[in-house]
């Protein structure tokens, strides 16, 4: 069995992190594609470094650009690759122009796919995310749900049972294995002069809140609400493009502490330790879920409705009397919660079902 892991962002190399690691303990036949959709090759080297994890074969190094361009180059160069290394089964994971590309590109060449994270909506087809997980998981041979809510959105949208295995969020088995790394490589607590439960952490890049006015000052009002209510540091680790538009908007960030973007293990060492994180990042509420820190999400949709209902996370949108109520409710909910995403045992459940299939 010969595997080729598609991924180009961060977060999909943290969520293929069990499945690397599992291939290289179990000596298969595996290798790394990277786009380079959010950053180069070199620029993420870093972080397979942090993570330990073998580098990319391949690197594409697309970079930024309009969602067509971008996944048309994406198309050209995995279909290039993928005509030369011929693997049996390609491997995306999420809902990234990476994903869309890789799957389309491997299913054009007769070669199977496996959707990692398969079944995730948010029934907003105006996220570009939304419209790459549907697709991909309509392109895929072998579709892993997280949750039993996924695999029934599969199943609802007239996917075959045989295709889809409830395997758990890799995400889960990353933050086991990762967060001990962290806490032997990071010290952002002694250089951020914070301690654990005396800070509040916040995110946002997506791009239905950062490029409207409106949404990302209401986003930055709701914000200095809430630390203005905990009375402790809320430290918002800025993403380039926000930065950029908070000065093309000319918008006020007095009381948030923004420092600049941090590496992978830094963060997760913040968010476990934090009192509150405000996001509009699906993969951090799925992380603070798992970590036991309550979550208030700047959207007004989620594709994980799980974290709703276990209680680790409130739903907020952008207005910033809303945030206030959110961050008092959602720090106000006992700390109890089950975790819904699994045992931390995906990565292998995944390459042994895939073993199964494909040698049968």
């Amino acid at each position: 069995m010969k595997i080729s892991i598609i991924l180009g962002t961060r977060p999909e190399i943290v969520k293929c992190s069990p499945i690397i690691r599992e291939c290289v303990r179990s000596r298969l036949d595996c290798f790394i594609l990277h786009t380079g959709q959010h950053y180069s090759y070199n620029m993420d080297k870093v972080f397979f470094d942090q993570l330990n994890l073998p580098e990319a074969k391949y690197n594409l190094d697309v970079g930024s650009g309009s969602h067509g361009r971008q996944t048309g180059k994406m198309l050209v160069g995995i279909e290039e690759v993928l005509q030369k290394e011929s693997p049996d089964i390609v491997l995306v994971q999420g809902d990234t122009n990476t994903v869309l590309a890789g799957a389309l590109a491997a299913v054009k060449l007769g070669i199977k796919v496996g959707h990692i994270e398969a079944g995730l909506r948010s029934y907003d087809r105006n996220m570009p995310e939304e419209i790459n997980r549907i697709l991909a998981d309509h392109a895929s041979d072998y579709l892993f749900a997280p949750t039993q809510k996924s695999k029934e959105t599969l199943l609802h949208e007239g996917i075959e049972q045989n295709k889809i295995f409830l395997v758990g969020n890799t995400v889960v088995d990353a933050i086991y294995q990762d967060l001990e790394i962290a806490k032997s490589k990071s010290q952002i607590f002694i250089t951020l002069g914070v301690e654990a439960s005396q800070y509040l952490l916040a995110t946002a890049h997506r791009q239905e809140n950062v490029d409207d006015k409106k949404k990302l000052a209401g986003l930055v009002s709701g914000l200095q609400l809430v630390q203005s209510e905990f009375k402790i540091p809320l430290i918002y680790p800025i993403h380039p493009r926000a930065k950029k538009q908070l000065e093309q908007f000319g918008i006020d960030t007095t009381g948030i502490t923004l420092i600049e973007p941090l590496d992978y293990l830094a963060f997760l060492q913040l968010e476990s330790k934090a009192k509150l994180v405000l996001t509009d990042s699906g993969g951090v509420q799925e992380e603070t879920c798992i970590l036991g820190v309550p979550c208030v999400t700047l959207r007004e949709n989620t594709e994980r409705p799980e974290t709703l209902e276990v209680g680790s996370n409130v739903l907020a949108g952008t207005d910033p009397q809303k945030i206030l109520e959110a961050a008092k409710i959602s720090y106000a909910h006992k700390k109890n919660w089950a975790n819904p995403f699994g045992d931390g045992a995906t990565g292998k459940k995944i390459l042994k079902i895939l073993k199964n299939e494909l040698d049968s």
